[in-house]
């Protein structure tokens, strides 16, 4: 009788080989508590986690980018409410100034009181956001407005700030320029801005001044307050719109983050009793190998 040994030694070496393999990626799987350790392990699904991986890092760009929108919002409109609290009480004090009963001394305070005003809302809209740049002031500028050399304020700034991408494709704009917010001003006597209302106000109320000044600047106040009303429309409408995309960016991670744990994530349960089944058989191979290697041939020709 011919004994052949290839069979005997190669189909055994080549299951155990193959058994020894399957039990220590099952082992690193349970240590690492993945399925997917690599393209071989699953090409389809090593290019969809590297793709969830991808869109991961982009959201999360995204997400500090909408924070710093949500920030930049929330000073741009806190600002513009102490704007509109300071113009209104420019309004009320100009009604006041255009009493009967008004004295001279009275008109003295007021004026004190306006030119205080001016000084403070000079302050408030050259304020910075929290980047260091000013909040009002456009695309470039150290301050939005600055006095002049004859003690009139004007807006400094100059074009319009860098919007924000918050998705792709999707940018917003985070803050206001002074010429929008403050200037434009449909007044009585034409286009003006926020300030020379104030100032034109202010000269109203000196005691050579013109008749009707005082009355010129409540309705010119009245039009400051309607468009700051409108800005703080718009500013307040872009915030409420990334207060949406933070919870999109919110939902979208909780299902990137499901499919990433189905496809990546192993049961480990079912993972260990694969294991044991894998290491009891290669178990019984070797035992069968190492008895099947120690036969000699007179064990054959039995």
């Amino acid at each position: 009788m011919r004994v052949t040994t290839t069979q005997t030694y190669d189909r055994p070496s080549l299951l155990m080989r193959s058994l020894t393999s399957q039990a220590d990626r099952l082992q690193i799987q349970i240590a690492t508590g993945k399925k997917i350790l690599a393209p071989s392990d699953s090409a389809s699904g090593w290019q969809q986690l590297s793709g969830l991986k991808r869109a991961a890092s982009d959201d999360g760009v995204y997400g500090e980018n909408v924070k710093m929108a949500q920030s930049l919002l929330a000073s741009t409109d806190a600002a513009l409410e102490t704007v509109e609290t300071q113009l209104q009480r420019a309004k009320a004090f100009a009604i006041q100034a255009n009493s009967e009963t008004v004295t001279p001394e009275g008109r003295a305070a007021i004026l004190k009181e306006v030119e205080a005003i001016i000084t403070d809302l000079l302050g408030v809209v050259n304020g910075k956001d929290s980047r260091g740049q000013p909040l009002f002031g456009g695309a470039a500028g150290d301050a939005a407005y600055a006095r002049q050399p004859g003690g009139s304020i004007a807006y400094v700034g100059s074009g319009e700030a860098a919007p924000i991408p918050v998705g792709d494709g999707v940018e917003i704009a985070a803050t206001e320029t002074g010429a929008r917010a403050f200037g434009d001003i449909p007044g009585a006597n034409g286009a003006t801005d926020m300030f020379a209302i104030l100032n034109a106000f202010a000269a109203a109320l000196q005691p050579s001044a013109e008749p009707g000044g005082v009355e010129t600047a409540m309705t010119d106040l009245d039009a400051a307050l309607d468009q700051l009303g409108t800005t703080r429309a718009s500013v307040g409408a872009r915030a409420f719109r990334m207060d949406l995309e933070a919870e999109r960016l919110v939902d979208v991670d909780t299902a990137r983050e499901a499919t990433r744990s189905g496809l990546e994530e192993i049961d480990t349960s079912t993972a260990i009793a694969e294991l044991q089944k894998t290491l009891t058989i290669l178990q019984a191979t070797q035992a069968s190998f190492t008895k099947l290697t120690g036969m000699s041939l007179f064990d054959y020709l039995r």
